[in-house]
């Protein structure tokens, strides 16, 4: 079986999630293993402000998402290395659709930041502490900064 990292990418803060996207990479080519790389869109349509945007809105999304992931790591990790990673845009709850991937694709560890932790999030953020405390595989947590 094939080795698989998860790396779970905010798009809407390529600026934070460099560093971990380079870490996960790294690890990644430590174990030979795939590199797969997640973002997810939030599902509009599924709350109450969802009536106020047409059907065509989350296509767009999930589109653009799609551009973004592609430029984001392109420009973190080369355009050669690029060629080899699986790309994922979810729609959902992030840390639902993390989750969801890494169970499809079998993966090893999940690699994921911990981004601005207030007072009930002390430790992690909620997206992190939801991964780290549900997940199946291991959890690599990148700590700000890096």
């Amino acid at each position: 079986m094939t080795a698989s990292v998860l790396c779970a990418i905010d798009i809407s803060q390529p600026e934070i999630d460099l560093c971990v996207l380079r870490v996960a990479e790294r690890l990644a080519r430590l174990d030979d293993a795939r590199l797969d790389v997640i973002t997810v869109v939030p599902d509009f349509g599924m709350s109450v402000v969802g009536q106020y945007f047409d059907k065509e809105f989350h296509d767009r999304a999930v589109a653009k998402a799609r551009k973004l992931l592609d430029e984001f790591v392109i420009g973190a990790i080369g355009a050669e290395a690029n060629k080899a990673v699986r790309h994922i845009v979810a729609t959902g709850k992030a840390y639902e659709e993390i989750l969801h991937a890494a169970r499809e694709a079998g993966s090893d560890l999940i690699v994921i930041g911990a981004h601005k932790p207030d007072l009930r999030d002390y430790l992690l953020g909620p997206n992190a502490a939801r991964v780290v405390r549900h997940s199946d595989c291991s959890v690599y947590v990148v700590r700000q900064p890096c």
